[in-house]
């Protein structure tokens, strides 16, 4: 039996997309874990890693992002 395919089409984010997700999730754990103090960061390290959540969910849920 082929396997149909409903819901969203996933496609993979593009290279920029991904690099700026991970730069920001990056930052965010440093300064969370890390001890590092970033002056833009490090008051809010928990909405620059949602953010960087959203941009990779963009990023995949949208096609050509």
């Amino acid at each position: 039996m082929a396997a149909r395919r409903a819901g969203l089409p996933l496609t993979a984010p593009s290279v920029p997309l991904f690099a700026i997700a991970v730069v920001l999730a990056v930052l965010a754990m440093l300064v969370q874990y890390g001890g590092v103090a970033i002056p833009l960061i490090s008051e809010h390290a928990f909405s620059t890693l949602a953010v960087a959540f959203a941009i990779l969910t963009a990023g995949v849920l949208l096609r050509g992002a």
